[in-house]
């Protein structure tokens, strides 16, 4: 298996530029599936704080970049959307949020606000034991006694040290979202309705913003609050 990325067929997500050179940097196996940005493009082509993949594990080896709180020595790690990535020497603090285009950005937070971060829920099954397992959209998975009060599409805040929920922001009319894919990527309203598609089409939602609305499906929206729009520091 090849160990090289071609640049042009990166998705539209990473924060690479496409014509510059033939290859980039592969992502490990990890969180976010193929969406994954490997770690060592946002420490070299995003922040610039290093120059090399050899650089970028000297870095990782001393202990002091976070990712989700806890300590990364794997440059090719993936990062994807709303991971926290923190460097405690520096005193910095990052979420990782889409931006206009869909691109993934790097939003500066208080060293507070990185303690926990947001995951949209994708599944809900019954597991054995009676429990019930929440997939979150970068792979996390929580086994609760009692999850009635969640369905999928809400967004949960998860504490990164005791992976305990501290927030719960309901999928609904009325609610706070971010689009993360398509031609509406990185815009930020309020969904005024909530569109159900009969037969196997999209549902589609209408969010409102202050200049106007717009229309995107359904599953490129993410329920946030006003502590997730890039703009809380």
């Amino acid at each position: 298996m090849t160990k090289h990325q071609k640049r042009l067929s990166v998705p539209k997500s990473w924060p690479v530029e496409r014509k510059t050179n033939t290859f980039t940097v592969k992502a490990d196996a990890g969180p976010h599936g193929e969406e994954g940005v490997p770690l060592v493009i946002l420490l070299r082509d995003v922040l610039g704080y290093v120059d090399s993949k050899k650089e970028a594990r000297y870095a990782l080896n001393q202990g002091t970049v976070l990712v989700n709180g806890k300590a990364v020595s794997d440059e090719q790690r993936p990062i994807g959307m709303f991971d926290i990535v923190a460097f405690t020497e520096r005193d910095e603090y990052y979420r990782v949020f889409p931006d206009e285009g869909g691109r993934l950005a790097l939003s500066p937070i208080a060293a507070d606000a990185a303690d926990s971060k947001l995951g949209k829920i994708v599944d809900k099954q019954q597991v054995t034991g009676g429990e019930t397992q929440i997939s979150l959209h970068d792979g996390q998975n929580l086994q609760l006694a009692d999850a009635s009060e969640y369905s999928t599409k809400d967004s949960l805040v998860i504490d990164n040290e005791t992976n305990e929920i501290v927030a719960h922001f309901p999928y609904e009319e009325g609610a706070l979202v971010t689009a993360v894919k398509g031609s509406h990527a990185g815009e930020v309203g309020e969904i005024s309705e909530i569109q159900v598609t009969m037969g196997s089409g999209n549902n589609t939602v209408v969010v409102d913003q202050d200049d106007g609305s717009f229309e995107t499906i359904e599953n490129y929206v993410v329920v946030i609050d006003e502590n997730f729009t890039g703009d809380d520091e």
